[in-house]
Parts: structure tokens; sequence; C-alpha cells
């Protein structure tokens, strides 16, 4: 299968009832930063990384790339969603050529349960679906993250398989609901 067709990046910004998901400003350094050092976050991700590490590491305008969002509440951001390319060298895939977009997210603690996280996925994958249409979107959790399985429900992905990664048990789903080929 040939690769999509790549879509202008960043989009115009994606307006829900209480986000805007933009890309990347000057202004979302510190909040990068926050983000990558929260040891709440790092959990199920290989653990939070040193603040004065991040200093250093993080550019002045972090995360332009294709497929990363910023998830802003009130102009201030305050968590990321990506929609990348499924390595095909990792476990996990609905494609031969494992080139499936795998949605990751991430928010700051400090917004957890008030359901930002589903409304900020919602609209990257409806505006996932229209530029890409007919294309699977895949997401892999620990099993042991209850936050994100709960989610991942929510969000309509089911479950392809699960396996053994990073030493964690894997749940591996996909949306929409289409049969993989291969």
């Amino acid at each position: 299968m040939a690769e999509p067709v790549p879509v202008a990046w960043p989009p115009s910004p994606i307006r829900t009832e209480r986000l805007v998901l933009r890309g990347s400003e000057a202004g979302d350094r510190a909040a990068f930063i926050d983000l990558f050092a929260a040891p709440e976050v790092g959990t199920y991700i290989g653990g939070p990384r040193p603040r004065d590490e991040l200093e250093g590491a993080v550019p002045e305008v972090p995360g332009q790339r294709l497929g990363l969002f910023v998830a802003a509440l009130d102009g201030a951001m305050i968590g990321m969603i990506t929609l990348d390319r499924r390595n095909a060298g990792r476990p996990g895939h609905v494609r031969p050529d494992a080139r499936q977009a795998d949605l990751g997210y991430m928010f700051l603690p400090r917004v957890w349960g008030c359901g930002y996280a589903a409304e900020a996925c919602a609209a990257a994958l409806s505006w996932y679906t229209d530029a890409y249409p007919g294309e699977p979107v895949v997401l892999c959790t620990q099993t042991a993250n209850d936050r994100s399985m709960r989610l991942a429900a929510k969000l309509g992905f089911t479950e392809v398989e699960r396996f053994e990664e990073h030493g964690a048990e894997q749940w591996f789903g996909m949306w929409p609901s289409i049969t993989p080929s291969g």
C-alpha cells in the first residue's frame, strides 16, 4: 500500500466544546517540560525524565512535527495528542506493511479525570478520518494502565491482541473496528 498523501501541517486549529487542538508554540515549552518530568505521566512510559535534562533538550518551540497536536484549554497547553506511523519493528500491527497511525496522548496530571483526553482524542481521530479516509488507527497501552484502557474503550478501539513489551503486558487495539488484513 502506498504511503498516504501528506496533509498540510499544522492543520487549522480544531475546536471542541472546551479545547483547541493546534500546532505547538514557543509558549508551550514549560508545559512540555512539566509533562515529560511528571512522575505520574511517566509511570507507564518508562518513567519521568529529569527536569534539568529536559531544560537543556527541549527546543524553544517543542513538538513541531507532523502528527503532534497540542491540546490547549483557555490558550494554555494541558496535553498533547500524537498520530505517528507505528514502527514496523515493534509488535502489534493490523497491516503487513505496518503503515497504520498510532494514537498517543499525554496530559498534565492536574487535568486528569476531567474528560479532556477523550475530547481531544476524539477530535484528533475525526480529523484523521477526514485527512486519511479508510486508514486505520491503532493504540497500544499497558494493560495495567486502567485510565488508558478505559479511554481506549470509550473512543471505540477494539482489541486486536496482547503481547509482552518493555517488561509489561501491552493491549493493542484498532479504530475504527475493521477487519485487519494479513
